[in-house]
């Protein structure tokens, strides 16, 4: 009982004081909710708890459900068909890139899914400071929605490899990804079907003016719902969460302020949780250490790298030297999913703990840097050019 009151009142503290911390020392928020727990930890406020560890669970599945929020699939019929080539060869550049670092270093399998990943959240973090304007982040954001669907994918992938290996049961639930894939394709064209024949049906699940805060309701009973279906299905949860919140974009854009509601919930309760307790994972004694710090560099390198590659290789005659430069680094911040993708990988024993320390300091460090890169070299750029 001490341990649960402990652990409750610490999240409540960093969870208030990380947004002023953040502002202060102008680091990204999700960097300080990390490092906060790490000092939480060191201090013995964040023991090993059950119920901690389902709070961040349920956390982490938020921020995939707010991720598949950000997916607007009308956003790819919009892709020109000159520029979708591109789209495609950047893909396999970056991924064929990634399998020839893995497999020259000799790295383990799941960095195959680290190298080349995809997260929304920095990039939405750019957006706000330079809009969307801007055809370096305007590219950005279009790869990082697709790079984050296919990244959710590996993940899911991933996980079903290193539950069950590469053999019967592995086939067997690559086999009910596809259908579950298939099967929501499906859905998607039935409720467009259905929502063109009844489009009152929409408000009346979503009214414009929710006194009873229908809308979150809604969301929510359909953001458990879809979890539930993946839990009986042994598919990773974080698919069931993606779904559910592609599917309340596509279908109900007419709520302009679910968005907004949705993601402060998240990222002001449930995400920090999530944050905060991979922080605590860590051991404050050995995230300094030489051999920590000299593997996240050498991620942080190859991140970039293989991005750089991808970007001057397929993007350079499109967007010219300066926006392919920041395009390359903007899409270089995975911060979130590559946490994710660490955490899975220590729960499955894919990876030590030398390795995920490497990965969350290295998701730390790249965000860090890569921000304030960007910085510098969007001023000077617009220096040069008036």
């Amino acid at each position: 009982m001490y341990d649960s009151i402990t652990i409750v009142v610490a999240l409540s503290f960093f969870i208030a004081i990380s947004p002023f911390v953040s502002k202060t020392l102008m680091v990204p928020i999700v960097v300080v909710e990390i490092i906060l727990g790490i000092v939480g930890g060191h201090l013995g406020y964040f023991e090993k708890n059950e119920y901690f560890f389902i709070m961040a669970k349920v956390g982490f599945l938020f921020l995939m459900f707010l991720a598949g929020l950000e997916v607007n699939l009308k956003e790819f019929g919009k892709i020109k068909s000159s520029l979708f080539g591109r789209v495609v060869l950047y893909f396999f550049i970056l991924y064929a890139s990634a399998l020839t670092v893995v497999l020259y270093f000799k790295l383990s399998f799941i960095y195959l899914v680290i190298l080349p990943i995809f997260s929304l959240g920095m990039i939405m973090a750019l957006l706000k400071d330079y809009g969307k304007d801007k055809p370096w982040l305007s590219l950005a954001l279009t790869i990082g929605i697709l790079g984050e669907l296919i990244s959710i994918v590996a993940l899911t992938i991933l996980s079903g490899a290193v539950s069950f290996g590469f053999g019967k049961e592995f086939y067997k639930t690559m086999f009910t990804l596809i259908a579950i894939v298939v099967v929501g394709v499906l859905l998607f064209k039935g409720a467009r079907a259905f929502f063109w024949w009844f489009p009152e049906a929409k408000k009346a699940i979503m009214p414009d003016i929710a006194s009873k805060e229908q809308d979150i309701r809604f969301s929510m009973a359909l953001f458990f719902v879809m979890i539930a279906v993946m839990l009986y299905l042994k598919i990773d949860m974080v698919l069931g969460a993606f779904f559910a919140g592609m599917f309340i974009t596509a279908f109900f854009s007419h709520k302009k302020d679910l968005h907004d509601k949705l993601s402060s919930f998240g990222f002001g309760f449930l995400a920090p949780i999530f944050f905060i307790y991979v922080g605590s994972t860590l051991k404050l004694d050995i995230v300094f250490s030489a051999d920590i710090i000299k593997n996240a560099l050498f991620l942080i390198a190859c991140m970039v790298s293989i991005r750089l590659i991808g970007s001057f290789s397929t993007f350079y005659g499109y967007l010219g030297f300066k926006n392919t430069l920041l395009f390359a680094l903007s899409d270089s911040m995975p911060l979130m999913f590559m946490v994710a993708a660490a955490t899975l990988g220590l729960q499955s024993n894919t990876i030590d703990n030398l390795e995920y320390s490497s990965i969350v300091v290295a998701s730390m460090l790249d965000a860090i840097a890569i921000m304030l890169t960007i910085k510098v070299l969007n001023y000077y750029f617009t220096k040069a050019e008036k």
